[in-house]
């Protein structure tokens, strides 16, 4: 019982993960087209890729092993020093800030102050959002741990739409402000997402709904740092599976951002470009960000309840391991299926999808390329997603260490690899980049799950193989809207367009008649969960 209740938990915030990431990713764009018409491609580059990247790398590497250690076993355990823990990423996020803020705003290229105005304001205000968002950290782990579904729907919904409204009226009344505007902006989506959490808590804790759920913090002031006699301030056992998993966060931060470190540090592009890249590299990911990352998050938590890290499948409870491994198939399956979709189809459609969404800035020279490519490269994503949420689950300290080794020699693989191949072959270098390092994660993953079940009857991994029907219709699929593109799109105009979308459309509707009578228990589980 306790195992299907960790499943339809984690299925749950899986599911409204990603209808928050739908939120985001469509106020997102919209925003991008809006702002395409009113800034230049210089200005949006520098957000999108140089500043955006020094807040992402403080944030991932303050609090991301915190949060995987932290959110690993069960939630009976003491609070007290685990957030003791948590808050240690206040300073860790201070010495971060201030240090990647002193390279980026010394030892990296400065743009043109007449092109993008007031650089050296949004290198501090990005630095220091990063700072207020981890005092939330504790808040968020919490949540998380006890699944508190809503609470992260309502307030990453909030802090999402402040921002874009803050952005667009500054846009509007103010293009001149620059970088000020975006500053604003991410100073008020960190702030309100912050308040939220300790809004909810404020009035959660101490009420009879926390009393009826056993919620192991009576008050607010438990979730300030606390030192207990006789005691030691943290759980050294979580401290040191923190440490190696900062080890390895580190170096996954350079292979998740890694084209954008090339960019900054090694000026492959100039700012221009970094903005179109960004801008379709960000259109491409759609699916990965709204579906792969919120399965990823979800289902990680599900396996580090239902499995006890750092046992082999033989000393686990059966029925734990059954489930485990009926879930991490269908999970496969059905990922599998969402990148197989997106790889067939968005071959064929990227040059309509950008010269719909923005004009001629996007759909010519490299833009349908670099989308191609992308929807290629979605397919790894998606298979890589769901085979490290079960490994990363699963290793032990000693696993964790030893594949810290793996990550480093990939890292500066994946690193070379980006610059030789952006230097041959422009900003599409950066997506084969991207599908080489996939691979060779993917292929780890997937000999430490197969070596994982050898002992038992189970074989999870044949998730990963679509029935030959299915595999037929997306042949078929990707050859007929192949030819439809060289014959109707893009420049025939809005009448062959229309044709091209029919046909794109059929095809789609074959695919998900062969999957719906193909993939039953995979449809079952869709529904059910």
């Amino acid at each position: 019982m306790a195992s299907q209740d960790a499943l339809r938990q984690a299925t749950r915030l899986a599911s409204s993960s990603a209808l928050l990431q739908v939120l985001f990713r469509v106020v997102t764009f919209g925003l991008n087209a809006f702002t395409l018409r009113y800034l230049s491609r210089e200005l949006i580059g520098v957000v999108s890729v140089r500043l955006t990247l020094l807040y992402s790398t403080v944030v991932f590497l303050a609090r991301e092993a915190f949060r995987r250690a932290c959110l690993s076993g069960s939630t009976k355990r003491n609070w007290t020093k685990t957030i003791n823990l948590l808050w240690l990423t206040v300073p860790l996020g201070v010495f971060w800030s201030i240090f990647l803020g002193l390279i980026w705003l010394h030892l990296l290229e400065v743009p043109d102050p007449s092109v993008v105005p007031h650089y050296q304001a949004g290198v501090v205000a990005f630095g220091l959002s990063a700072v207020i968002e981890l005092l939330g950290e504790p808040f968020w782990v919490l949540a998380q741990a006890h699944l508190f579904v809503r609470l992260k729907v309502i307030a990453e919904s909030l802090s999402v739409v402040s921002k874009c409204v803050l952005t667009v009226i500054l846009v509007v009344l103010y293009p001149q402000w620059g970088l000020y505007i975006f500053s604003l902006a991410q100073l008020l989506y960190v702030s309100v997402l912050v308040m939220c959490y300790v809004f909810y808590f404020v009035m959660f804790l101490g009420s009879p709904e926390a009393t009826k759920k056993s919620f192991p913090i009576a008050r607010m002031k438990a979730l300030l740092p606390n030192w207990v006699e006789d005691e030691t301030f943290v759980n050294w056992k979580e401290a040191r599976l923190t440490w190696s998993f900062f080890k390895q966060s580190f170096l996954k931060q350079i292979l998740t951002e890694g084209e954008r470190y090339v960019m900054t540090f090694l000026n492959v592009l100039n700012f221009g470009d970094q903005g179109v890249y960004d801008i379709v590299n960000n259109l491409g990911s759609l699916v990965a960000r709204f579906i792969f990352l919120p399965i990823e998050e979800s289902f990680y938590v599900f396996f580090a309840k239902v499995l006890e890290r750092g046992k082999n499948v033989k000393d686990q409870k059966q029925d734990d391991v059954a489930m485990a491994a009926d879930v991490l198939e269908l999970l496969l399956k059905l990922v599998l299926l969402i990148g197989l979709t997106i790889t067939v189809f968005g071959y064929a459609y990227s040059q309509l999808a950008l010269d719909i969404y923005g004009g001629s800035i996007l759909s010519s020279a490299t833009g349908p390329d670099l989308l191609r490519c992308y929807s290629l490269y979605v397919l790894f994503l998606a298979i890589n997603g769901v085979t490290e949420c079960f490994t990363f689950a699963l290793m032990c300290k000693e696993e964790v260490d030893r594949y810290n080794f793996v990550m480093l020699a990939l890292s500066f693989t994946f690193l070379c690899c980006s610059y030789f191949l952006t230097r041959w072959y422009g900003s599409v270098g950066f997506i084969l980049a991207n599908c080489f390092n996939m691979g060779i994660r993917i292929a780890h993953s997937i000999h430490y799950i197969s070596d994982y079940f050898k002992e038992s009857t189970y074989r999870p991994l044949s998730g990963l193989l679509p029935s030959p029907v299915l595999a037929l219709i997306y042949i078929l699929s990707g050859v007929m809207t192949g030819f439809s593109e060289v014959f109707f799109c893009c420049d025939q105009g809005w009448m062959a367009k229309l044709i091209h979308i029919s046909v794109g459309a059929l095809c789609f509707a074959a695919t998900i008649i062969a999957v719906l009578c193909t993939e039953a228990k995979l449809i079952h589980f869709v529904r059910s969960q």
